[in-house]
Parts: C-alpha cells; structure tokens; sequence
C-alpha cells in the first residue's frame, strides 16, 4: 500500500460513508441502542462501519483494520494498522446537531500519518495529501472527482489572545480550569474530530481534552492537525500522544498550535 493509493480509498469511502449516515440523519426517526459500554450506538454508525470496513478490506486486505463498532477488530495488535470511528459524535447526531464526523486514519509506528475528516452535516472535509500535508475540499464531494482543495496550516499563535475550541458534550470543570490558565481571546464548542480540524486550519489555536477517548476518535483528526503543523501530546508530561495501545484508550490531551506556549496540567 502506497500512500498514493490510500489517499483517494480513504477519501471516498469517507464521502460514501456520509452519505449513508446523511439518509438516516435525514428520516423522521431511527433507532438508538446502547452498547455494552453504555454509549449509543444507531443505524448509521452499523452502516458506515460496514461500507468502510468492506472498503479497506477489499482495497488492503493485508493491513491490520480497527473500528470502533467491531470489537474483534480491538484485539488486534500492532503498531501500523487502520483506524476507523465511521461516525464520530453519535450524541451530536442523536440530537441533530451536525457536529459529527467520519474519520479514517492510517496509524505508523505509533503515529497517525494520514486521515481523512468528514463532517457530511456541515460540509467539510479535511484530508492529507500523498506527502503528508493537510487540505479542506470545496464542493460538490463527488466520491470519483476530489474537487478543488485548499492547503490549511495552523495559526500564528498569539499568546496573550488565545482562541479555544472545547468538546460540546464534555466540558466539564477540569477543562474549564485548565483554560484559564491561558489568556483567552474567545473560545468555541465543538462535536468530535472537527475540534482537531478547527485548529488546523487556524480557526482555533489549542484544544484540551480532559476526559476519555479512544485511538479512533482522534486518529484522523490528529493526523490532519499534524499535517498542518498542529501538535497533539499528553496532558501530563507534553509528550507525544501515541497510538496502538493495549486498549486503544487515550490519557487526556492537548492539541495545539506549536507557538502555543503549554501551561502545566
């Protein structure tokens, strides 16, 4: 598998993908179930994770794939594998929101090195390139035809105004605590991997998670981010957020602008 050849596989996938999630989003109602960890779980999220998995597994049947609706795919291990959420943010879904996403991500000795972001309700899309850099796509999503894109690079950050971008269903006091360790000039809540793009493109300068997720909520998104320049690394130490762990669980992160300066946790 080249690079070359997993671009265009990602992205379309992740545009077919939201396209089924956008039908059922857009029925007068569907059902929600609740999985075994508690969280919800509904049709679209069943049916993107079946088209994506079909997808990967028919284009690299010989690389390792792990989805978060398939928990067999969890025991595998490795340190270069596939990472799947085929729709990230099912609250914001649930609720008709829009805030949710599709994320695909290539993951390499531990580090997201390519991905695709797609919020279908809010039509954007944030992928890398072959070489590694990050671009937002405009128009129609065609799954054939990428359409025009634009190189998105994060912020020059200022210090002293600082924009935030927080989780929408997760923030809590601790996170608020930890923002005002900075300098605010305005912060913004945001649903699922789009905080990760939010900086990326500039339109935000850091994003604190001070809660639970898992490899596959932040891959893609993290790939992105490093792909415009962005950081993700620990809350704790400041050390790079790694991938491929025993459980796939993350500890608590920071997404940042590097001109950001990191107060302590």
């Amino acid at each position: 598998m080249t690079y070359e050849e997993l671009i265009p596989v990602i992205r379309r996938l992740a545009i077919e993908a939201g396209n089924k999630i956008m039908e059922i989003y857009n029925s007068d109602e569907f059902e929600v179930k609740v999985k075994s960890d508690d969280s919800p779980v509904t049709a679209a999220d069943e049916a993107a994770d079946a088209l994506i998995s079909a997808g990967l597994r028919g284009a690299f049947p010989d690389v390792m794939l792990v989805t978060e609706e398939q928990s067999e795919s969890h025991k595998a291990r490795g340190d270069t594998f596939l990472i799947v959420d085929p729709l990230d943010g099912t609250k914001e879904f649930i609720h008709r929101r829009g805030d949710f996403t599709v994320n695909i991500a290539l993951v390499e000795k531990g580090m997201p090195t390519r991905g695709v972001v797609y919020a279908p309700a809010k039509n954007r899309m944030f992928f890398t390139l072959a070489d590694g850099s990050a671009v937002e796509e405009t128009g129609a999503f065609d799954p054939a035809v990428m359409g025009e894109t634009r190189p998105i690079r994060v912020a020059k950050s200022d210090n002293a105004a600082l924009m935030v971008v927080a989780s929408k269903s997760h923030r809590d006091q601790a996170t608020e605590d930890y923002i005002n360790k900075y300098a605010v000039k305005d912060s913004k809540s945001a649903g699922s991997s789009l905080k990760f793009c939010l900086v990326a493109t500039g339109e935000a300068d850091i994003y604190p998670r001070v809660g639970r997720t898992m490899e596959w909520d932040t891959a893609a998104g993290h790939a992105v981010l490093s792909g415009a320049g962005g950081k993700v690394v620990r809350f704790d130490d400041h050390s790079p957020l790694l991938y491929g762990k025993e459980d796939y669980a993350n500890p608590f992160f920071i997404a940042h602008a590097p001109d950001v300066e990191l107060k302590e946790a």
